[in-house]
């Protein structure tokens, strides 16, 4: 038997809510981090944005191996698994 589950959408949760927060998206391929600064319907725009190569302990302060891009990425959020504050 189906059970029924209403959805409710709560402004500021999500992505929105770590606007200007140091941020990690973990993609299907990599995994990003930076300074979330835009949200839109298609994309997400990190600043001081870099690909954590190796994690290392997540109770370390810092990632094991961060390399930063250089330049403001833009990652697609259908590629986007899950999210969180970053390190």
């Amino acid at each position: 038997m189906k059970k029924l589950v209403k959805v409710e959408e709560v402004d500021g949760e999500g992505l929105e809510g770590l606007l200007g927060e140091k941020v990690v998206l973990f993609c299907m391929n990599y995994f990003y981090a930076g300074v979330l600064e835009g949200v839109n319907k298609e994309y997400v725009k990190l600043t001081d944005a870099g690909i954590v190569y190796d994690t290392g302990s997540w109770s370390d302060k810092d990632w094991s191996d961060f390399q930063k891009v250089g330049f403001d990425l833009y990652v697609q959020k259908a590629a986007i698994e899950s999210f969180g504050k970053g390190k």
